[in-house]
Formats: C-alpha cells, sequence, structure tokens
C-alpha cells in the first residue's frame, strides 16, 4: 500500500478554503466578545435620575402649548421670581392702592 503525500489541487482548495473560514470566525469571536464585555458595562452604569421639572419650566411648557397668555404667563413667571431687589417700596403700592 502506497501513500501519496503529494497535495492535488482540490487539497490547496480545501485547506485555503479552511484556514479562511478559522480565521473569520476567529476574528468574529474575539469581536463578539469585546461588544458584549462592553455591552455588560454600559448596562452596569446608572443614570442618574432625572431632575423634576422646576415651576418656571412647567410655566413655560404651558406658555409654549398656549395652555396661558403672554399676560398671565409673564404675571406667573413674576410671582417665582420674586419681588425685583429695586422694584418699588410696598408702601409706595400702598399708596397707589386708595
Amino acid at each position: 500500500m502506497m501513500f501519496d503525500h503529494d497535495f492535488s489541487g482540490w487539497d490547496w482548495f480545501g485547506m485555503a478554503v479552511g484556514m479562511v473560514v478559522f480565521w473569520a470566525l476567529a476574528i468574529a469571536l474575539v469581536f463578539w466578545l469585546v461588544r458584549s464585555v462592553a455591552g455588560r458595562e454600559q448596562s452596569r452604569s446608572v443614570a442618574p435620575p432625572p431632575r423634576p421639572a422646576t415651576p418656571q419650566h412647567l410655566l413655560t411648557e404651558r406658555f409654549a402649548r398656549g395652555e396661558i397668555d403672554e399676560d398671565e404667563y409673564l404675571r406667573r413667571l413674576a410671582v417665582l421670581r420674586g419681588p425685583e431687589p429695586h422694584g418699588p417700596h410696598p408702601h409706595e403700592q400702598e399708596g397707589r392702592a386708595r
């Protein structure tokens, strides 16, 4: 019985295809491992809870939706911001009201 150790054309073709498939699978495995490890790290990081909306922000949204007009928006915004530091003295307002 004689053994033929020479490679024929199909042997070379099969070996070449096998190497391409092997390296494609190896690269795909590394890529998949990197993505799954990176995905786990991102899922572990917890985003801070959203801050509650401020009254000024809610008022601005109502104005933008058209629920209140400009005069009401400005009036309520002034109330939320408080009195002006250089505004009229409270006694002056009493004199006007009389």
